[in-house]
């Protein structure tokens, strides 16, 4: 009964929520906050249209290279600070004050610098993924035990032996933690790319909505939101399970 109930526990809670927010729905009009019904309605419309399928794609262009350029970039990085003292002392106060500054105050250089388009989309949500990863592979190799590590140096295990077979498994929890996390917030950085001024996306969608008043339209758009954001983090985790073994 227990097996039973955690696996519908995720059907339960989103029952809930729609029956909230229906009941919420029946207090206001539907220009403030349409009901469940009348945003699925339009979901199925502008799906029927290509609108939000052919958006998607456009905003899945954006944050999944983002995203791989961000890992690349993070674990180019937080390799070298994690082996080297030198390294960390040089490059971890850039990587801390980087986070400093909102990436939404980053957003609208970036798009000057390198205009807008997809290009320059694709490095913000780089940019946005690039710590939480760098953080992740540092704390992971970081954690590998010294014990193992002189036994690898015991065997005369080479650089690259030591690597592969060591720090990569060893930090591999981590790193794919911290893959989760970027692929989520991939989608925020695609997103507020597209606020800031395009014609295409699932965040022109939105704006769309806003300038239309049209409120069932941008609810849809966050569904969609939701549910890219969900696929990507529920694919990576099956990654990660796989990668686990």
């Amino acid at each position: 009964m227990r097996a039973w109930v955690v696996r519908i526990a995720p059907l339960l809670t989103l029952g809930a929520f729609l029956l909230l927010w229906y009941g919420l729905s029946l207090r206001y009009p539907p220009f403030i906050l349409p009901g469940p019904q009348l945003v699925a309605q339009t979901l199925v419309a502008r799906i029927a249209d290509g609108t939000l399928l052919v958006n998607t794609a456009v905003t899945l262009s954006e944050a999944l290279p983002g995203l791989v350029l961000g890992a690349l970039f993070g674990f180019a990085v937080g390799y070298p600070i994690a082996k080297s003292h030198i390294a960390d002392r040089l490059l971890s106060p850039f990587i801390v004050a980087s986070q400093g500054v909102p990436f939404i105050a980053i957003a609208p250089l970036l798009l000057i610098w390198f205009g807008n388009d997809t290009g320059a989309k694709i490095l913000l949500c780089a940019v946005v993924v690039f710590f939480p990863i760098t953080i992740n592979v540092i704390v992971g190799l970081r954690g590998i035990s010294p014990l193992l590590s002189e036994l690898f140096r015991s065997m005369n295990a080479s650089r690259w032996e030591t690597f592969t077979h060591l720090e990569v498994p060893a930090a591999l929890p981590l790193m794919l933690a911290g893959l989760r996390v970027g692929g989520t917030l991939a989608m925020v950085g695609a997103l507020a790319a597209e606020f800031l001024g395009t014609d295409r996306g699932l965040g022109f969608v939105i704006n769309q909505g806003n300038g239309l008043y049209d409120t069932s339209l941008v609810m849809a758009g966050i569904v969609t939101i939701v549910a890219v954001t969900l696929c990507i983090y529920g694919c990576i985790r099956y990654i990660e399970l796989k990668a686990m073994r």
